[in-house]
């Protein structure tokens, strides 16, 4: 007859269980070239969740028109902002700084005793390190659970459902699975807000200018999304209310775009490029645009803000153009990381 574990024992064992935390971005391609883009490009547009379109019209498009054409231009894009010492994009070298601060604040006592028992890795939706490579690394380390960590402060379909569909089809192959935890989003969580207050206000203060308007733009959204039923659009307004009462800023001081759209179908209204042109033009010579969508600078940040949207404001006359860097692995940044984490291992650790 089997002998039964002691009801006194049953704690121990589960204080000595590996716990993983797994940090998730949207992804980047390898390299700059065009093939590299291209495989990047072709697993993130043929997610249904992205491009909610007929499935073989959309496919015939995506490979015959988009596929051919789009990867060179984009990866000229990536080149201009790309790490050359790792060979990678910043959105890599900053996720993965993400995990390794979390990682030593959670050796230095970030979790109180439980330090030895949490492990910390990361993982792209689209692109490598992908999240199957990741969920194996965390299993192989004797995690029997997972808290899964999308970082997108607000929710969308496109960006925190995919994320976790990738995943849950990881977890479909494996006959033993880790239990699993989703973060929610924290788009108005008092760290996040906080945090996104205090980078605006400290960059202003450094820059010593004071801007006409001050942009907040968040990616953009087909407006179709929105009808149905995704929340992505109220949490991003949400957000930008928080950040006025924390800053005493009127609607018309901080606005709201949203930027990155793509194709021809109406996207989420106003759109950042649109905007921006339209200040210039009517008298604004001084802004500063924040995108509180982001968690990590990436190609839409430096390259499509800082610099294209940048020119469009100076070609109308614009003078002074700030782009607010994201939260990326700062002290502040890590403080939103660390109360994520915190709050949603409640229980577990």
């Amino acid at each position: 007859m089997d002998k039964m574990t002691p009801l006194s024992d049953i704690g121990k064992q589960t204080n000595s269980q590996k716990i993983g935390v797994l940090l998730s971005n949207l992804g980047t391609p390898d390299g700059t070239d065009y093939w590299s883009v291209r495989r990047y490009l072709a697993e993130f547009l043929s997610d249904r969740r992205v491009i909610e379109a007929p499935r073989l019209f959309w496919l015939f498009v995506l490979n015959t028109l988009i596929l051919t054409t789009r990867p060179q231009r984009k990866g000229e894009d990536y080149a201009t902002i790309w790490n050359r010492d790792r060979n990678e994009s910043p959105l890599k070298t900053i996720t993965r700084s993400q995990a390794e601060k979390l990682q030593q604040s959670i050796r230095d006592g970030l979790l109180g005793n439980s330090k030895s028992n949490v492990i910390v890795d990361w993982g792209m939706r689209y692109g490598n390190p992908s999240l199957k490579t990741a969920t194996e690394r965390l299993v192989a380390r004797g995690c029997e659970r997972i808290l899964f960590v999308p970082l997108y402060p607000q929710y969308s379909a496109a960006t925190s459902a995919t994320a976790c569909d990738k995943l849950f089809k990881v977890l479909a192959s494996m006959r033993y699975q880790p239990a699993l935890r989703v973060a929610t989003p924290y788009y108005d969580q008092d760290t996040y807000i906080d945090a996104i207050a205090g980078s605006l206000a400290g960059r202003l203060l450094s820059s010593g200018f004071e801007p006409d308007v001050i942009v907040a733009s968040f990616h953009g959204m087909p407006l179709s999304t929105y009808l149905a039923g995704d929340p992505y659009y109220v949490h991003c307004h949400r957000t930008a209310d928080l950040i006025r009462t924390r800053l005493g800023l009127s609607q018309e001081r901080l606005i709201v775009t949203f930027q990155s759209r793509f194709g021809r179908a109406e996207w989420l209204k106003p759109y950042t490029d649109e905007t921006i042109k339209a200040l210039a033009a009517n008298g604004a010579r001084r802004i500063a645009v924040v995108t509180p969508g982001f968690s990590a600078d990436c190609l839409e940040t430096i390259e499509e803000i800082g610099q294209e949207n940048a020119k469009y404001f100076f070609d109308e006359g614009g003078d002074v153009f700030a782009r607010i860097d994201c939260l990326n692995d700062s002290d502040r940044g890590m403080r939103v990381i660390e109360a994520l984490v915190q709050r949603e291992l409640s229980g577990w650790v």
